[in-house]
């Protein structure tokens, strides 16, 4: 009798966490929270009064793994390992998440250009009571841009659902003068760190 091929549970909607996954052969199922007026307390993004970026973006990653475990308790699905990830950006010390609206995503990317900022994107495994989980961080620094510059991206709607108000993978590409640390990991999931939490918990790669 042949055994089942290993697979994973995502805790994420982000097509671009699925297309990595996909891209380094992860098999996985989407497990979807929640939104909304019904969105899970758990999964909650907001930061806490005064929290480091750093921990901010553990605790998120961390909470969504752990809530994804449960999910698949209530929902009697196949025991297999929970991956979550969270992405923010740190700017001067704050946390930067996903704008709020056009004008929101304008006003951070004016505060962005021609300045270095850090990504910051963290990656939890959760399997009954064990967790585990890794942090990339890099640094990323945006040429200057114009007032037009910014009216045409913010326009696109790219900047809408991603942190920090840009997609290092779409047109915003062309802001990136530098960047230092990993490109999966500003697009929202670095592959390296999350191989190594694949393997800890057993995963083939």
């Amino acid at each position: 009798m042949s055994q089942l091929a290993p697979r994973i549970h995502l805790a994420s909607r982000s097509p671009r966490r699925r297309e990595l996954l996909t891209q380094i052969g992860v098999a996985f199922d989407t497990l979807i929270f929640r939104d909304g007026t019904r969105a899970d307390k758990e999964t909650d993004e907001t930061p806490l009064k005064n929290e480091d970026p750093l921990a901010y973006v553990q605790r998120v990653a961390r909470a969504k793994a752990e809530h994804g475990w449960r999910c698949v308790g209530w929902r009697r699905l196949l025991a297999q390992p929970v991956l979550s990830a969270d992405t923010t950006l740190e700017f001067e010390g704050e946390v930067i998440g996903k704008p709020l609206n056009a004008a929101d995503a304008a006003h951070i990317l004016g505060r962005l250009s021609g300045r270095t900022h850090r990504v910051l994107t963290a990656v939890a495994i959760c399997l009954d009571t064990r967790i585990e989980t890794a942090l990339s961080i890099s640094e990323v620094r945006f040429a200057t841009l114009s007032d037009a510059d910014i009216r045409r991206y913010v326009d696109s709607g790219e900047p809408m659902d991603k942190a920090g108000a840009y997609g290092i993978q779409g047109r915003a590409g062309i802001f990136v003068e530098h960047l230092a640390g990993s490109y999966t990991g500003v697009m929202g999931l670095p592959l390296h760190e999350t191989a190594v939490l694949l393997r800890r918990f057993g995963y083939p790669l």
